[in-house]
């Protein structure tokens, strides 16, 4: 038996002593909690700012800025009246009967066509990307309105439709439109064939392929083409009521213009900016709630 022990115990292997592996004084700080990190007064601050202000820090930074320059006297009221003095004015008009109504068909105009663009947009572009035939009959369509400025489509609506409500509703409908069939057909293009060759030998049918890869898959290309689609309807919006129009916040701006009222002017784009922020806000919601499965890198 004794004999037996020192055998095995000669045959054991050599247990290799264990070297410190050494790492820098950034890369500790990198895996440590966020609350157990080192603290600069520059984190510091950036962390204090980063609720409420959040994304919106340097705009916030920027009109106290403004304020600051105007009330010293640096900025003239007549070409960029302080912040504080267009809210005021935006109040008064508001109390005058006059910003309330344009508002609202501004708001009506911009609904009605985003709707109709969006739901041109989403069936063209689901139709060009699932199908060849679909990217034949649009493709080549949307790739040449797509290189047509807005401004350049308006004469040639006008000429078609007149001046009314008609002309207004197509040039948003036709700015919200293209970037949503250009990024939904990338989209749906671009999702990883081999997830698609998976799918079809598991033996799934044509509508579990559809449901279960294709729209997970372009689901983050659809967002992108709706905060696009958002942005050129209110483009469109701008474009439509700066010309021909007789009510909406583009007809104050031109207002405002006509008779150097520059608060008026600040106003409209005041609103204009406001409901660019909205938009942007609306699909960041529908991202974190879409887009929960998908892990995103948000900056350090």
């Amino acid at each position: 038996m004794t004999e037996l022990r020192t055998e095995i115990h000669l045959a054991a292997p050599a247990v290799r002593p264990v070297t410190a592996v050494t790492t820098s004084a950034r890369e500790r700080e990198v895996f440590l909690p966020r609350d157990a990190r080192r603290r600069t007064p520059l984190g510091t601050l950036r962390e204090r700012l980063r609720w409420p202000l959040g994304i919106y820090t340097t705009p916030v930074v920027i009109l106290i800025a403004w304020e600051i320059l105007s009330r010293a006297g640096v900025l003239s009221a007549t070409y960029a009246p302080a912040p504080t003095s267009i809210v005021r004015n935006a109040v008064d008009l508001w109390q005058q009967g006059v910003l309330g109504p344009d508002l609202a068909i501004s708001l009506r105009r911009a609904g009605i066509g985003l709707a109709i663009g969006l739901t041109v947009g989403i069936v063209t572009g689901v139709l060009g990307g699932l199908l060849r035939s679909g990217e034949y009959l649009f493709n080549g369509v949307v790739q040449v309105l797509n290189t047509i400025p807005l401004l350049a489509v308006l004469p040639l609506m006008i000429v078609w439709f007149g001046i009314d409500e008609l002309t207004k509703v197509l040039l948003i409908s036709f700015g919200a439109g293209v970037p949503m069939y250009l990024n939904l057909f990338a989209a749906i293009r671009g999702v990883d064939q081999r997830l698609i060759e998976m799918t079809r030998t598991t033996g799934a049918g044509t509508w579990r392929l559809v449901t279960r890869v294709l729209v997970p898959g372009a689901l983050p290309g659809f967002l992108v083409g709706l905060r696009f689609s958002l942005a050129y309807s209110i483009l469109g919006l701008v474009a439509a009521e700066t010309v021909n129009a007789n009510e909406g916040l583009g007809f104050l701006i031109t207002q405002g213009q006509t008779y150097l009222q520059t608060g008026q002017v600040f106003v409209g784009l005041a609103i204009y900016s406001l409901l660019g922020l909205l938009a942007d806000q609306f699909v960041r919601a529908l991202e974190r709630v879409l887009l929960r499965w998908r892990p995103g890198y948000e900056g350090s």
